[in-house]
């Protein structure tokens, strides 16, 4: 019996290293998670065991370091709870902490093993493989200008007699130039010119006139535009205009029709300088120039008009058990009956961990544990050596009594 006893105690320990071996190996390998072996005694209606066999073999899936690496496809899922969801090269279902990616020739992301990384195209809730941004976006024809400004409270009245110039600056008082954007991408400059008019039941009065390109004959909403401010210098009318623009783009690239919200709401008559602040809402085309990963998942693809545009959301998984998934090898695992089925979400919901892109997660194996398991294992083997040693020299007693 003692024999059998030793000999469990080899190969458990033997399992032992192999899995401490295992580990040490993959101290390198981004995403790996470690384990640990389980045993359990072994009884057959005695009260002395037969010896031990490994119950289990526990992967440890608490996180390891996260490091960054500049590469704008890597990500690092930032806490213990979740997975990537990947394909593998068959269309099977695989889900791994490894977060090395890269593009492929079909412009999708991909781990080492050609796994696809899924996740949600904007506006769907079932999982495909995300693709990397290509071509340009779309321009964006401005429909809205909000200009907030001072007009100078001491600057002299130009009389209603003068006729309005854009080309004599004696004709008005300020002047604004905006970039706009037609519905095709064309920039066009679009000019505000601020006349002071004079004082009219107590408030001041003041006309906006308008070009683009230097012309105002396909301007057909109302030109000049009437503010009005009080004895305070607080615009009291006047704050909004709708801008009607047509015949845009001419006829080698004929765009659509501008309808350009101005809204001057917060502009002050105050005796200071002429002080405008505005922003505008078109913008070109521009082609792709990268991608980037928010810790919430979304994918932003930037573009070289400096806009950027969300593509989908990296989707990640969560076991009920976590020992119960299959590790199938290249960092990925499998769902089984025991793991249970995926729950799926956006990182930041439902407890799943958050995202860090352009790093990775390191290899969670602590060397100086695993090189001390490994002396204790060593020993575990060396004693039981000893057990079937000494059952073999008793033998050789008994052998040799008369």
């Amino acid at each position: 019996m003692g024999f059998g006893q030793g000999l469990s105690g080899l190969n458990a320990a033997s399992q032992s290293l192999d899995v401490i071996g295992n580990n040490i190996a993959n101290s390198g390998t981004v995403g790996f998670k470690a384990a640990d072996v389980s045993f359990a005694d072994v009884f057959a209606s005695s009260r002395v065991g037969l010896g031990t066999q490994v119950a289990g073999i526990n992967q440890r899936f608490a996180i390891g370091t996260v490091k960054d690496t500049g590469n704008q496809f890597d990500i690092a899922i930032d806490g213990e709870k979740g997975f990537f969801r990947v394909l593998d090269t068959n269309g099977a279902v695989l889900y791994t902490r490894n977060g090395q990616f890269h593009a492929n020739k079909d412009n999708e992301i991909v781990n080492a093993q050609g796994h696809r990384l899924t996740g949600y195209a904007v506006g769907e809730g079932n999982p495909t493989p995300i693709k990397v941004p290509t071509g340009n976006i779309e321009p964006q024809a401005t429909d809205r200008i909000e200009l907030k400004t001072n007009l100078d409270a001491n600057a002299e009245v130009i009389d209603t007699t003068v006729a309005f110039d854009p080309t004599d600056g004696d004709t008005f008082t300020h002047s604004q130039p905006v970039d706009v954007y037609d519905s095709l991408g064309n920039a066009h400059q679009l000019v505000q010119y601020f006349v002071k008019r004079g004082e009219s039941g107590g408030n001041s009065q003041w006309e906006v006139y308008y070009t683009l390109d230097g012309d105002d004959s396909n301007i057909t909403s109302t030109n000049p535009h009437a503010m009005e401010f009080d004895s305070a210098g607080i615009l009291v009318s006047g704050d909004t205009l709708q801008l009607s623009i047509e015949n845009m783009g001419g006829a080698n690239s004929p765009a659509e029709d501008l309808e350009i919200d101005m809204r001057y709401a917060g502009s002050t008559q105050f005796g200071g300088k002429f002080s405008p602040s505005f922003t505008q809402t078109g913008y070109p085309t521009g082609e792709y120039a990268s991608m980037s990963i928010d810790s919430d998942g979304t994918i932003v693809a930037r573009y070289t008009n400096g806009e950027t545009k969300s593509m989908g959301t990296v989707v990640l998984a969560d076991f009920k058990n976590l020992q119960g998934l299959d590790p199938m090898g290249g960092n990925a695992w499998a769902e089984t009956s025991a793991s249970g089925q995926p729950i799926l979400g956006v990182p930041g919901s439902n407890g799943l961990a958050m995202l860090k892109g352009q790093s990775v997660e390191e290899s969670n194996v602590d060397m100086s544990a695993e090189l001390v398991n490994m002396i204790i294992a060593q020993r575990t083997y060396q004693a039981n050596a000893q057990t079937i040693k000494t059952q073999d020299q008793i033998m050789q007693t008994l052998i040799t009594l008369r």
